[in-house]
């Protein structure tokens, strides 16, 4: 305790010192994403007898710390509290680095310089959520005819860019450049979102971008994906009623065909059809000549049949 007010005053009393900003009681905006590293840069730097001092929030917590000297330096960086291993100090100019960062490291950040005059700067560090994935879904699909003079059917559709518990964003559609709508949410964690309506018809380009003051995020509009015409969805479902009406055809045949199969597989045989198992044989008919013996009985010839072997 005693070395550092002996460091303290070495600093106050010194008079030629080179490198040191002039006088500014400025307050510099600083935004960045929750998660990522930020740096607080002193734009200086640290020469011999130089005091430089990092505070931070309405209370001036005590967070890092510097003094040179010839043969010694003193150097502290807070390790306690919502800083826990995440702050770096640069040594040469005293510049303070906030490593993977969170919503309840948002507040001011005051710099004192003490050389041959005080010097104060002040940061003002707000730290946002990161950014959501934007949802774009088809809402509706209307095919509404046109005049009765041009016989023609027009294809529109209604989309809805949405994202969930965002806060301190803005939502927009856009037409190549040009906004076409936008809506804002405050710091309070709501939903958002936003409707368009386009032909399918339409060439142009349209996008929905959700930022903040950090950065942006933009998601292109693929039309002819999201959204079908009229005409293109009586044909693909002509394409298929002919395709269910193909396949229930097929379907029928291949019902008869087994059904005929298992009919004449286990048929059984019919009495009626025993005839024509049987073998119809034919033989050949020899005539035989016997001796007839002819006598006379009153004197009258007398005729003999002789039977035929088969």
């Amino acid at each position: 305790m005693i070395l550092n007010t002996a460091f303290i005053c070495l600093c106050i009393l010194t008079t030629n010192v080179s490198g040191v900003f002039g006088d500014t009681d400025e307050v510099k905006s600083v935004s960045v994403i929750e998660g990522d590293s930020v740096s607080l840069n002193t734009d200086v730097q640290v020469q011999i007898g130089d005091l430089i001092l990092w505070t931070f929030g309405p209370q001036n917590t005590k967070m890092a710390e510097i003094i040179r000297r010839e043969q010694m330096n003193y150097i502290f960086v807070s390790n306690d509290g919502i800083f826990r291993d995440r702050l770096q100090m640069d040594n040469q100019t005293g510049s303070l680095i906030i490593r993977n960062i969170r919503s309840e490291h948002t507040g001011l950040y005051e710099l004192t310089v003490i050389s041959s005059r005080k010097t104060l700067k002040r940061f003002n560090v707000t730290v946002y959520a990161p950014l959501p994935i934007l949802d774009i879904s088809s809402h509706s699909f209307n095919c509404s005819s046109s005049s009765s003079s041009s016989r023609s059917s027009e294809s529109r559709c209604s989309l809805v860019c949405s994202v969930l518990n965002v806060s301190d964003v803005t939502l927009s559609w856009y037409k190549g450049m040009s906004v076409l709508s936008s809506i804002s949410a405050s710091d309070l964690s709501i939903s958002l979102s936003l409707p368009l309506d386009v032909e399918y018809q339409d060439k142009n380009t349209y996008s929905c971008v959700i930022n903040n003051p950090v950065r942006n995020q933009t998601t292109l509009l693929d039309i002819t994906q999201l959204c079908q015409p009229c005409a293109e969805q009586s044909q693909r479902s002509y394409f298929i009623s002919v395709v269910v009406g193909v396949l229930v055809f097929l379907a029928i045949i291949a019902v008869s065909v087994v059904i005929v199969f298992w009919h004449i597989k286990n048929r059984k045989p019919s009495s009626t059809l025993s005839v024509e198992t049987e073998e119809i044989q034919y033989a050949t008919t020899t005539f035989c000549a016997r001796h007839l013996q002819i006598t006379r009985r009153n004197e009258e010839d007398e005729i003999v049949y002789s039977s035929v072997m088969i």
